[in-house]
């Protein structure tokens, strides 16, 4: 179940990332771009391609599959290798400072990490974005869920909100992973659901948002929701995880109904589906109404379908 859910996630994320992407409010406008999405009309434009937030989340995958745990070192040497591969995916600021000094200096990532904004670390959401995979990975064990979480945002994001983001996507992913394997019987969800992703989570804005959204009721509009827990417009980690989490969380068992929910919020749209379509689809997979929309997405690469079935042994060497 470890590699189907991880699998299952990366898919949903990228799923997510792409499809969220065509609503950007620069590319149609915010109003039509609402109008759209409440109509439910699917982005015509082919192919949805997927951003940084899908390119980082490979790179946590790659490492999980050749080392079953975070390697730092190895994981800031991916994050670089594919930044010059491929820096046109839509990466911020402080990534396209640091990645290019990973590529040729990985054994310094905690330094040149901690360098980002006057020496504070990155707070923003993209060790949230890429890391519900990790957090589907480890779902039998929600500490290590979280603590292999925070390796992973270490890497790049030194500030303690952006690991605290970091953990909360994990531990979701996890405990919605752990809904799938014992059929939904025992799993949590709604308020519940995200009052147990909080009380894990470091005390901080992820946190406090994530309380909001555990009070927040499910049939609250989204964009009222979004208005109330943030959509990512700072892109900070506490603007934007737990309006995705809160997406997620009331709609675990409708991938397509996640994103559509999460795209009402806007903002920085495609990291909110991102997180959403990662959280979710490590509980359905890639069926329902979604699984018509895996055809307009951009492919992931081909090494990832056959990533399973190789020993960790032969993905290291």
């Amino acid at each position: 179940m470890t590699y189907s859910a991880a699998r299952d996630a990366l898919e949903g994320l990228a799923l997510g990332d792409g499809f969220g992407e065509r609503w950007f409010p620069l590319f149609r406008g915010p109003a039509v771009a609402f109008r759209q999405i409440r109509a439910r009309q699917v982005p015509a434009e082919t192919p949805w391609h997927w951003t940084d937030d899908t390119a980082m989340a490979l790179s946590v995958y790659g490492i999980l599959t050749a080392y079953e745990a975070v390697h730092q070192e190895r994981l800031a040497q991916a994050f670089g290798a594919t930044y010059l591969a491929d820096a046109y995916r839509g990466y911020g600021n402080g990534m396209s400072l640091l990645l290019p000094r990973l590529a040729d200096r990985p054994s310094q990532w905690r330094a040149e990490s901690r360098k980002l904004f006057d020496g504070q670390g990155s707070l923003g959401n993209g060790a949230a974005m890429r890391v519900a995979p990790l957090g589907a990975w480890f779902h039998a064990d929600l500490d290590e869920a979280a603590e292999q979480a925070a390796l992973s945002a270490e890497v790049t994001h030194a500030h303690p909100e952006g690991i605290a983001g970091a953990v909360a996507v994990a531990l979701a992913a996890a405990l919605a992973a752990r809904g799938r394997a014992d059929g939904g019987t025992e799993a949590v969800a709604g308020a519940g659901f995200l009052a147990e992703v909080a009380r894990r989570t470091p005390a901080g804005p992820v946190r406090d948002g994530l309380e909001r959204a555990a009070s927040l009721a499910p049939e609250t509009e989204p964009w009222r929701a979004a208005d109330l827990l943030g959509s990512g417009q700072r892109v900070r980690a506490g603007d934007t995880v737990p309006f995705a989490l809160w997406s997620a969380a009331h709609h675990l068992d409708s991938l397509a109904d996640a994103l559509w929910t999460t795209a009402e919020g806007l903002g920085d749209v495609d990291t909110t589906c991102a997180i959403t379509g990662g959280v979710v689809a490590a509980r359905t997979g890639l069926g329902g109404r979604a699984a018509h929309w895996l055809a307009r997405r951009e492919p992931l690469p081909e090494w990832v379908a056959g990533a399973e079935d190789e020993t960790p042994v032969r993905r290291a060497g």
